[in-house]
């Protein structure tokens, strides 16, 4: 739904809290022993992230029966505004005022996890529930071997694209690999005017183009850590993106624009094919009915690889919680089949367990159906290749900007393509 945003602290704010948390993590961890007996009362205070007022009825009734299920446990519901919640639970787990059951993004957690801050789900949850969840959504939740947290709501890219504009190319269909793309290009671009795709360049923005190193067959980090993309895969990849540019064939704007202005263009007709999530489409029909009207959707550009990309938002639960067994039990709940089901089609995302994402409300579309249920379709089928592609480290937003600025240099004919790969990758091993 929304894309990940990793705020940035202060060096020395950062090592404040690390420290406070270091010694927090020394002291004695409650064991399920010391949390609640199956008679005794607890609450579980649960974290979201800018969920209100939107989904307030769906989480408020989600609650009632969880309590009217679990006598004498209550769940005391925190909605975060999305800016705001990676400071805040970073304050919280620092300070030992961490809730019990936390909604947030694998990219983030992962870096706490990194620091014990979350309970270890392999010691607590059987391999019969963690097989409920898809194998590739339940691994995107573990660091080290070891899982920290649930998988909960999904959401990966479509191709959104303009039949017009593809029939005036003499185009029959739409690109699903990357070559593709560059040929649709150059014919869209000689025979339009317009352009085919907007894929930014800007570092703060979109990570389509990183995750478009992975789909094409490069590896962006080694288990090391250290650059992995000085590679034959990886120069190639710059020198796709350098030569579409270099010949025209993306706007120029690329450089210094973000996902917005794909969107913009997309609308006004200036480009055939968008790739975004499904939920952008009402965008498309409230903003621009005419091109609405006919747009149609097909599957996320790819590679050779034919890997797709999803985002995951997941649940995890704090180490020193003194409620081990509800937060548990709670998060068992939130994730099961019937409940993610429900959140799917509330808010336009989805499940991440294996029988809710098998139901009809994802499978039997009628092929006239309307684009927003063809991208249901689409989404969904996609799950089985789709995995998160980044790299789960504290600084994947380094590693972007590192190689956002090096691919520009290149398109700008600033450097050489192997200059370029070559100064990022010395880069990202000496930052």
């Amino acid at each position: 739904m929304k894309r990940s945003r990793i705020k940035t602290f202060s060096v020395l704010a950062l090592l404040g809290l690390f420290l406070s948390w270091a010694i927090a993590s020394c002291s004695p961890q409650p064991s399920s022993e010391a949390g609640q007996s199956a008679s005794d009362t607890a609450e579980v205070e649960f974290w979201t992230m800018q969920l209100q007022p939107e989904f307030t009825d769906y989480f408020n009734e989600l609650i009632a029966q969880f309590e009217r299920e679990n006598p004498g446990t209550t769940v005391r519901w925190v909605d975060v505004p999305w800016a705001d919640m990676q400071s805040k639970i970073l304050t919280a787990v620092s300070a030992g005022t961490a809730p019990d059951v936390v909604n947030l993004n694998p990219d983030f957690a992962a870096q706490l996890a990194g620091r014990n801050a979350w309970l270890n789900l392999d010691e607590r949850v059987s391999a019969a529930d963690r097989e409920k969840y898809l194998p590739k959504i339940w691994q995107a939740n573990t660091i080290d071997g070891q899982s920290f947290g649930f998988p909960w709501y999904l959401d990966t890219h479509v191709t959104i694209y303009n039949q017009e504009l593809l029939q005036q190319a003499g185009l029959s269909q739409p690109p699903t690999t990357y070559e593709e793309l560059a040929q649709a290009a150059r014919e869209i671009r000689e025979k339009t005017g317009k352009y085919a795709y907007f894929a930014t360049f800007v570092p703060e923005d979109s990570a389509g183009v990183l995750q478009s190193f992975v789909k094409m067959g490069a590896q962006l980090i080694d288990d090391e850590g250290k650059a992995a993309f000085n590679t034959p895969e990886g120069k190639a990849v710059f020198q796709y993106w350098t030569d579409l540019y270099q010949q025209g064939l993306l706007p120029r704007e690329v450089l210094t624009q973000g996902h917005r202005r794909a969107i913009e263009l997309y609308q006004a007709g200036e480009t055939a094919f968008l790739s975004t999530g499904p939920q952008f489409l009402k965008t498309i029909e409230t903003n621009a009915p005419a091109i609405a009207d006919v747009s149609a959707i097909a599957p996320q550009i790819s590679g050779p690889t034919n890997k797709k990309n999803v985002a995951v938002m997941n649940i995890v639960i704090p180490r020193n919680t003194d409620q081990p067994d509800a937060a548990l039990k709670f998060a068992l709940f939130l994730t099961n089949d019937d409940n993610q089901l429900a959140f799917a089609k509330a808010a336009n995302v989805l499940p991440s367990t294996v029988a809710a994402l098998n139901d009809s409300y994802f499978t039997n579309v009628a092929a006239d159906a309307p684009a927003a249920e063809q991208a249901r379709l689409i989404s969904a089928k996609q799950m089985q290749d789709a995995e998160v592609l980044l790299p789960t480290i504290k600084d994947i937003k380094e590693l972007q900007k590192i190689v956002y600025d090096n691919l520009q240099a290149a398109m700008l004919g600033e450097k050489t393509v192997e200059q370029a790969v070559t100064d990022a990758a010395v880069e990202w091993d000496e930052r």
